[in-house]
């Protein structure tokens, strides 16, 4: 199925996509004339930011390639002589040398490069990276090359020899060096691609900017032999004050032992290494504080495998439903949210640092929050942080956005693939309470089956979080009807709707009626309008932030009156750049739905919903 090409005409979509597909051939080897042999799949590692490591950012050489030509020949076939081996010129040689990192422009890492040069804005495609460091292998050790995300698809050579190819732009992942790295000097090349395909996931068109390069940290980390790669740590459910889960160790010895401990609570156990290389765990606990907006309590859990041990910063709560209810803790909760992009405010571009994600929840803690939603792509580790550190609820969610090729069997592999790197890195943050399947998708029987497949795939990998997806509704007059069959999958129902925005006017709210087909928790996964910071105006006129509050004022009575509902995060929190956004002078290439500009200017509606979230007027009692 090829889907439209909204900002390409017909025949460039057609044509791209028909070297795409040449250019995906090749680069896998399946008909080239040389090719590397296959490198080994990139690893997940659980808290891979609580390991010692040796940071690579910085400064990389780097070199924009549309053609692809450090990869391909003339004919696309693979180079046996790639850019990857990072030939530098001699004297003599017969041929001249087409390429030099060494005098190439850089690249800051972390960052995407469309914010660091005006050349680089709009495009779309390869860039290569090249950066230089020393190092000093020790014996009994394993080296990883960690990268906390490079989008969309990318391959990695140290030395000149391939350690991995990873493709999804929003997930950490592993590759082990171990074996070409020497002592001394050494480098590292990575070739990076943002080109958008029918079969990525995301697919072609986003309302998000397509930010490419190493868009996070990118480091080396050292590992015994045996080493823990996967550890889920959380508090038991049944009213019972007890810890469980379970460690898995690579390479370990059936039958080897490891330890669980957490210092503060003087409690501690240990457990016998399966034939699998997992161990469960179960242990009682006296005397310990839930993890709760109110009391984000944080315990230090150190884990011990042999030569290898992490200590972890874990909240222990419970999240689960009642009938229509949010339990957290066992306690009715109303999720007092917004919805946030992973745009860096101020300097915006992809937000990757401490400051960007102390800034955005910042705001969202002065809004009155005590729950985000993390859209529409696994967020960074440094985010994830910041909300258990700061008591904020987090919605997580995986990027199936809009219409997928649902029934492409390689796409739901690819959404599955993302799904579990989002749930393995991220599994024992306390703040994540909803794993989130898509967002906005269409509803046909090949939809339902492929989220329904990812649901069960959630919770099987996570049993102790709840699964929602923003969908979509329907109306009838002046009925909103929520029935997609797709709710039957979900513990929590997120829904989408923009009265007053896309439909209507805001005053429509005021005479609209819901009908909700299903007796679970319902979360307003989005709602709002867009305004230009500054531009003001009668209620009446779009684009002011008087139009924009008005919105909120006639949204929150409207959503007062359905029953169930248990949450909302409306949209959102700051302005975020999208390429669907051209307006000259109001949007300027910027979804100005936010209810703080991307200059940190607050409007009107962020007054609007910090009373009324401050003033406990909407949601339910607690």
């Amino acid at each position: 199925m090829l889907l439209p090409c909204s900002t390409l005409r017909r025949s460039a979509c057609i044509s791209r996509s028909v070297i795409t597909a040449t250019l995906t051939v090749t680069l896998f080897g399946l008909s080239a004339a040389w090719a590397a042999p296959p490198a080994p799949a990139p690893i997940v590692l659980t808290g891979a930011d609580r390991r010692p490591a040796i940071s690579l950012d910085g400064e990389w050489g780097s070199i924009v390639d549309p053609y692809f030509a450090g990869l391909f020949s003339f004919h696309h076939e693979e180079k046996a002589n790639g850019w990857f081996l990072n030939q530098k010129p001699k004297p003599g040689d017969a041929f001249p040398m087409e390429y030099d990192f060494a005098k190439a422009p850089k690249l800051k890492v972390p960052s995407d490069w469309n914010t660091q040069r005006e050349s680089l804005f709009f495009y779309e495609g390869p860039v290569w990276y090249e950066h230089d460091f020393t190092y000093q292998p020790k014996e009994n050790t394993r080296l990883f090359l960690h990268v906390g995300a490079a989008n969309y698809r990318s391959w990695f050579w140290v030395n000149g020899k391939k350690v991995c190819e990873h493709e999804g732009g929003y997930t950490s992942f592993n590759c082990e060096v171990t074996a070409v790295v020497h002592a001394g000097d050494n480098f590292v090349v990575a070739a990076v691609d943002n080109t958008r395909h029918e079969d990525n996931v995301p697919t072609l068109e986003t309302d998000w900017w397509n930010y490419g390069g190493l868009t996070r940290s990118v480091s080396l980390i050292e590992l015994p032999e045996a080493f823990i790669d996967q550890y889920d740590v959380h508090l038991a459910r049944g009213g019972e004050e007890a810890i469980e889960g379970w460690v898995h160790v690579v390479d370990a010895q059936p039958g080897a032992h490891l330890g669980v401990e957490i210092p503060e609570l003087n409690a501690k156990t240990s457990a016998a290494v399966a034939d699998d290389g997992r161990a469960p765990f179960h242990f009682s606990v006296k005397g310990l504080e839930h993890w709760s907006p109110e009391t984000p309590k944080l315990y230090k859990v150190k884990i011990t495998a042999g030569q290898d041990s992490i200590t972890e910063l874990v909240g222990f709560r419970t999240i689960e439903t009642r009938g229509t209810e949010i339990l957290l803790n066992g306690k009715p909760i109303f999720l007092r949210g917004v919805s946030i992009h992973a745009e860096a405010p101020y300097r915006t571009g992809r937000a990757n640092t401490d400051e960007d994600a102390e800034t955005l929840l910042g705001w969202a803690k002065e809004l009155g929050c005590n729950f985000v939603r993390l859209a529409h792509y696994p967020h960074d580790e440094t985010m994830l942080r910041a909300a258990d550190r700061m008591g904020l609820l987090v919605w997580s969610e995986n990027p199936v956005y809009w219409a997928l090729e649902f029934d492409n069997p390689k796409v739901l592999a690819k959404a599955e693939q993302q799904l579990d790197e989002e749930i393995g890195t991220s599994r024992n943050h306390a703040a994540i309470v909803l794993w989130s399947m898509a967002n906005e998708t269409p509803n046909t029987a090949a939809r339902t089956q492929f989220i329904e497949t990812l649901a069960s795939r959630a919770r099987a990998l996570d049993a102790t979080r709840l699964i929602t997806a923003a969908l979509l509704v329907r109306g009838e007059g002046h009925t909103k009807i929520i029935d997609d069959p797709l709710g039957k999958a979900l513990d929590v129902i997120g829904f989408n709707e923009y009265i007053g925005w896309y439909e209507q006017h805001p005053d429509t709210a005021d005479v609209t009626d819901w009908r909700i087909d299903y007796q679970k928790p319902l979360i307003v996964s989005e709602f709002g309008g867009g305004a230009k910071a500054g531009l003001h105006g009668a209620p009446s006129e779009r684009w002011t932030e008087e139009y924009q509050a008005d919105i909120y004022r006639h949204q929150l009575p409207m959503l007062n009156r359905i029953a169930q509902l248990r949450g909302m995060s409306p949209w959102c929190l700051m302005d975020f750049r999208s390429p669907n956004r051209p307006l000259t002078g109001v949007q300027d290439y910027f979804n100005r739905k936010g209810l703080i500009s991307d200059q940190g200017q607050k409007k009107l509606a962020f007054t609007v919903l910090q009373s009324a979230y401050k003033d406990k007027t909407v949601g339910k009692p607690e």
